[in-house]
C-alpha cells in the first residue's frame, strides 16, 4: 500500500490515558506500517481499542473509516458508542433500511451492506463510495463461520480495492494463521497479531443441587477431581439420572459469593422467559438501585407506553431480565443499558447474547451444554462455549470473571471440563456463490476474471491446503509417465498397442481352447464309464491318468473287474510292457471295441500275488503273461472332435503373428510390454485422480456456472451479459435474488396500492412459519391474486434449480401477511400483536424485512415509476415505532 502523504503520528498517551496490552501495541504499529491486519484475541481483552485508533488516526488525516459488524444492533451500538466518543456529526450509519450521515468520516454499517458497496464497481479499484477510505474495520470476523452468512466476510475480502488497510477483529480461532496468510494472498501485506491473554481471567465452576465448586483443577487443565464420578454415577445406565440445580439455588449462590451481575444462559426463548417468571418475588437490587431502575423504567415507559409487557415490567424493577430475539427490540435495547449500567442483576438470555453485543458481567452462566440444531441435538462446540464464556470479566471492574455450568440429568462435571480446557475451533470457509453475486461479477468482468475472483475464495485457499497430498501424488505420477513416455517415445505406440492385443487374444485364444478340452475330455469320461460297465475280459484299453501318470497313454488289456468302495469297480489290466495295473475308469482314455479282445487272457492265471488291490498298484509280469502282452496291439491315436482340432489352429495363428511381430526388432517385447503397460496404467490413474480433485477443486466455480445457466434460463443472462431482467435482479439483495427480481419485473405487484404492495413483498421475504403460527389478519384479495399468478412462475424455479441441485429458498408465504398489509393500514402495535401466535420480536423482524425489500425498489431499474412510489409510499406507511430502529 503506496500513500502518497505523510502519517499523521498521534500520542498514544492522549489517546487511551492507561496502558496498553502489547498485542494492542503491535496492532497499532503493524497498522502505522500500512499493513492489513488480523488481530485474533479471546472475547474482552480490548480488541475494539485498535478499531478506535484506526478511526482517530483517519481522522487526524482527514480520511475515513469503515466499520463493519454482523448484526443491525451491534451497528446501532457502534453507531451510538462513537458519536459520544467522536461526535455525533463524524458518525454515519448504514444499515439495510436506514441511512443516516452517510458521507461521515465514520460511517458504521453491517458487513453485508459493505459488500454490496463493493458490487458497485469492478473488483479491486476504488468507487464513488469508497473515496476517501483509509481502512475497513471487519468486528467479529469470527462470523465468517456462519454456515448462512459467514460468505459475505470472504467476498468483502476478496473484492475490497487493495491500498485500503483491512483490520480484522476475531476471537481467538484454531487457524488464525491461515485466515492471515489467506487475506495476505488475496488482499495485500498482512500481519497476525494473536493474544490468548485474558486481562480478566476466568475461573470454571460447577453447580448441582449439593453446592457450587469449582470445575478445574489447580493448573487449569483437568477436571476437579472432587468432581470426577465415581463408580457407578460415571456409567450410564438404568439408575436414576442427576437432577439439575434449582433456579433460586444458583442465583442464592451466586449472591451470596458476590458474583452478580450475571447472564444466565438458555437454549429457548420460552425457557427464558420461564426463568423470569420462576424467580418469582426475589429481588436483586438494593434500595438505591430500586430508586434509579424506578426513574428509568418509568421514563423509559413514559415515552414508549406500547413497549411495556406486564411479564417484563415488574421483573425489571427487581433487576431481572430476559433478552431474546422474540422480544421487542426497543424493550430489548432498554435491557442491554440497563445492564451496562450495572442495574439489571440478572439476564436471562439466548446465545445470540453473546455474539457481540456489548453487554460484559461479572458472570455467566450455561445452564445446558447441549442445544438443538437443525440437523439434531449436539453437544456445544468448543467455540459456541467460549463465546458465551468470554461475556464475563468486565475490564476494569472484575479482579476475575465467572463461569458457572450446571448439573443437568444429560450433563455433568465431565462435559463441562472437557468444554472450558478445549481450544477454539478453527474458521471454516461458508463461500457460496449468489445469483447476485453470478450478476454483479458478469455486468464487470469477464468470465475468466469472474473464475479468478471465485477461485480466491478461503473455502479454495483451505482445499488447496488439504489437497495438497493429492496434488503431490498426481505430480510423481506424472513425473513418472514422462519418463515412460521419454523411453517408450521412440517406439510406434499403435505397433506396442497392437502386439498387446495379440497377446491378451492369444491368452482368451488359449483358454477357449482349455474349456473346449475340458468340455470334451468330459463328455468322453461319462461315456467311457458308461462302456466300461459292459467291457469283457481281452478288451483292448488305453491307460492313463490319476493312478496311471505316464506321458503317453499305456495300452492294456482287461483281465478282471473286482468290486471297488464305491460304484465304479476297480479294473485289473495287463500292459504291453508285461505290468499289472489296477486302475480306475477315470485312468481309462481309449476303450477299443474296434479292436478285437485278446482271448489268451481266459488262461491267464491271474496277477500275481504280490499285486495289492489298490489304485495305482503295479507290478512286473511273467513269462506266461508275456506272450498276452506281446499280443496287445497299439491303438490309433484318439483323434480330438473338431472344434477342439479349429481351435488350436487359431491359437498356433496368433502364435505365428506374434513370432513375426516387428516388435522383436526393437528387444525384448516382455520388458517393453512392461514398461508400456505401467504407461497406460499411469496415464488412467492420473486421469481418475485429477477428475476427483477437480471435483474438489473446482466445487465454487461450478456451482457459479450451473447459476449462470438458470439464469440463462429465465433471460437474465445473454450468452454471459446480464439482459434488463438480469440488471434488475443483479440490484436486489436477498436470499434469492433471481426469484425477487422475476417476481418484481412480472408485472403483478404493478397496480397494487402500497398497503396491498406492502403484503405482496412480505410474501416473498417471510421464511416458512411454524406450523402452530397463525394471525387473524387474512390478506386481501388483491394480494392473494397476485401472489397466486406467481406460483406457476415459482414452479418452474423450483424445477431448475433442483436439477442443477441448487438449494436457494424461493418464498412465497402467504400465511402471515395479512399482519403486514394491517401495520401499512395503521392498526396499532398492541392489537396487531394480540392477533398473532408470533412473538414482538418476530413481527418486527417480518415487518424488518419486508421494509428492508420495499426500501430496495426505488433502486430497481426498469421497474414502473407507479411501483417504485407505491413502495415509498409503502416504507412511510410502515416505518413507524417500534419497526423503526431507534439510534442514539
Amino acid at each position: 500500500m503506496n500513500r502518497s502523504r505523510t502519517k499523521a503520528e498521534l500520542d498514544l498517551n492522549t489517546l487511551f490515558p492507561f496502558e496498553l496490552d502489547k498485542f494492542q501495541l503491535d496492532a497499532i504499529a503493524a497498522l502505522n506500517d500500512d499493513r492489513s491486519v488480523v488481530v485474533c484475541a479471546p472475547t474482552g481483552s480490548g480488541k475494539t481499542l485498535i478499531g478506535e485508533y484506526a478511526i482517530y488516526r483517519a481522522l487526524a488525516r482527514n480520511r475515513r473509516v469503515l466499520y463493519t459488524t454482523p448484526l443491525k444492533a451491534l451497528s446501532n451500538q457502534k453507531c451510538r458508542d462513537f458519536s459520544e466518543q467522536f461526535g455525533v456529526e463524524n458518525v454515519g450509519l448504514l444499515t439495510g433500511d436506514m441511512s443516516i450521515n452517510r458521507e461521515a468520516p465514520i460511517l458504521v454499517m453491517t458487513t453485508e451492506i459493505f459488500r454490496n458497496m463493493l458490487y458497485g464497481t469492478p473488483i479491486g479499484e476504488v468507487g464513488t463510495s469508497l473515496v476517501g477510505v483509509e481502512a475497513v474495520v471487519l468486528d467479529e470476523c469470527h462470523y465468517m463461520n456462519d454456515r448462512q452468512r459467514g460468505t459475505v466476510w470472504e467476498e468483502s475480502i476478496i473484492y475490497c480495492p487493495h491500498e485500503i488497510q483491512l483490520l480484522a477483529l476475531s476471537a481467538t480461532v484454531a487457524n488464525s494463521e491461515q485466515l492471515t496468510d489467506w487475506i495476505g494472498q488475496v488482499h495485500g501485506p498482512t500481519d497476525l497479531i494473536y493474544s490468548d491473554f485474558r486481562p480478566v481471567p476466568l475461573e470454571f465452576n460447577f453447580c448441582s443441587p449439593k453446592g457450587l465448586f469449582p470445575l478445574l483443577n489447580d493448573d487449569q487443565t483437568k477436571i476437579n477431581l472432587r468432581l470426577k464420578p465415581k463408580g457407578a454415577q460415571g456409567k450410564q445406565g438404568g439408575g436414576k439420572r442427576p437432577e439439575s440445580p434449582s433456579l433460586s439455588f444458583v442465583l442464592s449462590q451466586l449472591q451470596a459469593r458476590d458474583m452478580l451481575p450475571a447472564i444466565y444462559f438458555i437454549f429457548s426463548r420460552r425457557g427464558c422467559d420461564q426463568a423470569v417468571e420462576d424467580v418469582g418475588d426475589f429481588s436483586l437490587v438494593n434500595k438505591a438501585e430500586t430508586q434509579q431502575l424506578k426513574q428509568r423504567i418509568d421514563e423509559f415507559l413514559a415515552r414508549h407506553p406500547e413497549a411495556g409487557r406486564v411479564g417484563q415490567i415488574e421483573p425489571l424493577y427487581r433487576g431481572i431480565a430476559a433478552h431474546h430475539a422474540g422480544i421487542l427490540p426497543t424493550w430489548k435495547g432498554f435491557v442491554e443499558e440497563l445492564f451496562q449500567l450495572g442495574l439489571i442483576k440478572v439476564v436471562f438470555a439466548t446465545e445470540t447474547l453473546a455474539a457481540g453485543i456489548n453487554m460484559p458481567a461479572r458472570t455467566t452462566v450455561i445452564s445446558t451444554l447441549s442445544k438443538r440444531t437443525d440437523r439434531g441435538h449436539r453437544l456445544l462446540n468448543a467455540s459456541e462455549f467460549l463465546q458465551m464464556a468470554g461475556r464475563a470479566g468486565r475490564r476494569g471492574m472484575d479482579e476475575r470473571g465467572y463461569v458457572v455450568t450446571l448439573q443437568t440429568p444429560f450433563e455433568g462435571a465431565k462435559e463441562a471440563a472437557y468444554l472450558a480446557t478445549s481450544k477454539p475451533d478453527p474458521l471454516v470457509s461458508q463461500f457460496t456463490p449468489s445469483y447476485g453475486m453470478v450478476l454483479n461479477l458478469l455486468q464487470t468482468h469477464t468470465i475468466q476474471q469472474a473464475k479468478a475472483l471465485v477461485e480466491r475464495s478461503f473455502g479454495q485457499y483451505l482445499a488447496t491446503l488439504t489437497l495438497r497430498p493429492q496434488q503431490q501424488a498426481i505430480a510423481e505420477r506424472e513425473a513418472e509417465l514422462a519418463k515412460y513416455q521419454s523411453e517408450l517415445g521412440k517406439f510406434d505406440p499403435a505397433v506396442l498397442a497392437n502386439y498387446e492385443k495379440l497377446q491378451q487374444r492369444l491368452r482368451v485364444e488359449k483358454q477357449l481352447l482349455k474349456t473346449l478340452q475340458q468340455q470334451s475330455a468330459s463328455m468322453q469320461a461319462s461315456d467311457m464309464a458308461l462302456a466300461l460297465n459292459f467291457a469283457v475280459a481281452g478288451t483292448i484299453l488305453s491307460l492313463k491318468g490319476k493312478h496311471i501318470p505316464v506321458p503317453n497313454p499305456i495300452s492294456a488289456t482287461l483281465v478282471n473287474k473286482i468290486p471297488g468302495p464305491g460304484q465304479s469297480p476297480y479294473l485289473i489290466c495287463l500292459g504291453q510292457d508285461n505290468r499289472w495295473y489296477v486302475v480306475g475308469t477315470v485312468d481309462v482314455v481309449g476303450f477299443h471295441a474296434e479292436l478285437p479282445r485278446i482271448a489268451a487272457v481266459d488262461r491267464l492265471e491271474g496277477p500275481p500275488p504280490d499285486l495289492t488291490m489298490k489304485l495305482g498298484s503295479v507290478r512286473s509280469g511273467t513269462e506266461a503273461s508275456a506272450s498276452v502282452a506281446r499280443a496287445i496291439p497299439s491303438p490309433p491315436s484318439p483323434e480330438d472332435p473338431p472344434e477342439v482340432v479349429a481351435q488350436a489352429h487359431r491359437v498356433k495363428a496368433v502364435e505365428a503373428q506374434l513370432d513375426a511381430h516387428p516388435i522383436h526388432q526393437w528387444g525384448n517385447p516382455a520388458a517393453l510390454l512392461k514398461r508400456f503397460r505401467r504407461m497406460l496404467s499411469l496415464q488412467e490413474e492420473i486421469s481418475d485422480r485429477q477428475e476427483k480433485l477437480d471435483l474438489q477443486t473446482q466445487r465454487h466455480w461450478d456451482e457459479f456456472l450451473d447459476l449462470i445457466e438458470i439464469l440463462q434460463g429465465f433471460g437474465c443472462l445473454e450468452g454471459l451479459l446480464p439482459t434488463r431482467m438480469g440488471q434488475a435482479a443483479a440490484a436486489i439483495r436477498g436470499d434469492n435474488e433471481l426469484w425477487l427480481g422475476l417476481a418484481l419485473m412480472s408485472g403483478e405487484f404493478d397496480d397494487l396500492d402500497p398497503h396491498h404492495l406492502a403484503g405482496a413483498c412480505a410474501a416473498l421475504v417471510t421464511e416458512t412459519p411454524r406450523p402452530d403460527s397463525r394471525t387473524n389478519f387474512d390478506p386481501a384479495p388483491e394480494v392473494e391474486e397476485a401472489i397466486d399468478k406467481l406460483r406457476n412462475l415459482r414452479r418452474q424455479l423450483f424445477q431448475l434449480q433442483r436439477r442443477h441441485n441448487v438449494a436457494m429458498p424461493v418464498w412465497l408465504e402467504d400465511d402471515l401477511i395479512g399482519l403486514v398489509e394491517q401495520w401499512a393500514l395503521g392498526v396499532d402495535w398492541v392489537h396487531l400483536c394480540e392477533n398473532t401466535s408470533l412473538d414482538e420480536g418476530d413481527v418486527v423482524r417480518m415487518l424488518r424485512r419486508t421494509l428492508d425489500f420495499l426500501s430496495q425498489i426505488p433502486h430497481v431499474p426498469y421497474l414502473p415509476d407507479s411501483l417504485k412510489r407505491n413502495a415509498s409510499r409503502a416504507i412511510q406507511l410502515m416505518d413507524r415505532f417500534p419497526v423503526n430502529e431507534i439510534v442514539g
